[in-house]
């Protein structure tokens, strides 16, 4: 975490935020009190699309077929 004056984040405030963005969190202090924090916004997440996997996946015929493991059980 890098902690920066006011006074000289006005002149860099260009190069704080390219280092926000690489994952660096920069604080600006006033009178060594922290005032602001400047962190990178995360990027929103995808919506889910429903039917996007639609033909991708196939269910054999057997599917409901008893096991041959089970059938003492029935």
């Amino acid at each position: 975490m890098q902690r920066i004056e006011l006074e000289h984040a006005k002149g860099h405030l260009p190069e704080l935020v390219e280092q926000a963005v690489s994952g660096e969190e920069v604080v600006i202090t006033k009178d060594d009190q922290p005032l602001v924090k400047l962190v990178a916004v995360s990027a929103p997440e995808r919506q889910r699309q429903f039917g996007s996997a639609k033909g991708l996946i196939t269910i054999g015929a057997d599917f409901d077929a008893p096991l041959p493991e089970f059938a003492e059980y029935q």
